[in-house]
C-alpha cells in the first residue's frame, strides 16, 4: 500500500498491521530494480509504523530464492515477516516449507498449492504437522463463513487469511458507459471492493468457538 494508506491504516485500528511487499502482479521472479523498489517499500513500511512485512520470491526452476529473502529480511529486521502465496507455485512444497524456516519467516500463507484452501487442505494440514511449532502454517485462499470450521478443523491450523469483502455500489450518479478504466476483466467499473464488518465478525466468531 502506498505509504499514506499505510499511515491512516495504523491511526484507525489497534491490531497489528502486516504490509505487502508486492511491486507488480503476474509471478515472482524479480529484476534488479524492481528488487530495489521493494527494498525501498519495506523501508518506507516500518518507517511509517507497519508491524510485520509479508512478501515472497522464487528462482526460475520454482524454488525458494533463498539470497534475495535473505536481503529482503536483513531489510525488514526486526520486524517478523510472513512468506505469501508465492509458495503456493513452488516445485516442492515440503521441501520450501524447510527452506523457510532455516531463513527466519514466522509464517507461511498457502492454499495448499491448490486453487483454494479448502482444495488443499490435506497438503496444508501436511505442511503443520511438518512444521511442528517451527513456522506458523496459515491457510488462504476462498476461505468463507462457510468454509471455515472445515478448514480449521481439517488443517488443524490455528491462524487464517481471507478478504471477507463484498461489493458495494459506487456513489457516481453520472456514469459513462463507454469507457473503462482497466477494470474491464476483473471488475465493474462502478463497483467496489469493500472489508464487510458482518462477514469479519462471523469470521471471528467462528475461529474463536473452534480455536
Amino acid at each position: 500500500p502506498p505509504a499514506g494508506l499505510l499511515q491512516v491504516v495504523k491511526q484507525c485500528v489497534r491490531v497489528p498491521v502486516f504490509v505487502m511487499i508486492r511491486p507488480r502482479g503476474g509471478d515472482f521472479l524479480y529484476s534488479d530494480r524492481e528488487v530495489e523498489g521493494m527494498k525501498a517499500d519495506i523501508r518506507l513500511a516500518k518507517l511509517h509504523g507497519a508491524d510485520g512485512l509479508v512478501f515472497g520470491a522464487l528462482t526460475e526452476d520454482g524454488r525458494i530464492d533463498t539470497e534475495l529473502c535473505t536481503a529482503l529480511l536483513a531489510v525488514c529486521r526486526p520486524l517478523p515477516v510472513t512468506f505469501h502465496r508465492a509458495f503456493d507455485m513452488v516445485h516442492d512444497p515440503l521441501v520450501a516449507l524447510e527452506t523457510l524456516i532455516s531463513l527466519g519467516f514466522e509464517r507461511v500463507l498457502t492454499s495448499g498449492c491448490d486453487s483454494s484452501a479448502l482444495e488443499g487442505l490435506s497438503l496444508i494440514k501436511r505442511l503443520a504437522e511438518q512444521a511442528k511449532g517451527r513456522i506458523v502454517v496459515v491457510p488462504g485462499g476462498g476461505i468463507t463463513e462457510r468454509n471455515l470450521q472445515r478448514i480449521l478443523e481439517g488443517s488443524t491450523a490455528s491462524e487464517f487469511h481471507c478478504s471477507a469483502r463484498s461489493a458495494r455500489d459506487s456513489g457516481m450518479k453520472f456514469r459513462n458507459p463507454n469507457v473503462s478504466m482497466g477494470a474491464s476483466f476483473s471488475a465493474p467499473e462502478y463497483s467496489i471492493k469493500v472489508a464487510d464488518v458482518a462477514k469479519v465478525r462471523t469470521l471471528n466468531a467462528i475461529a474463536k468457538n473452534i480455536l
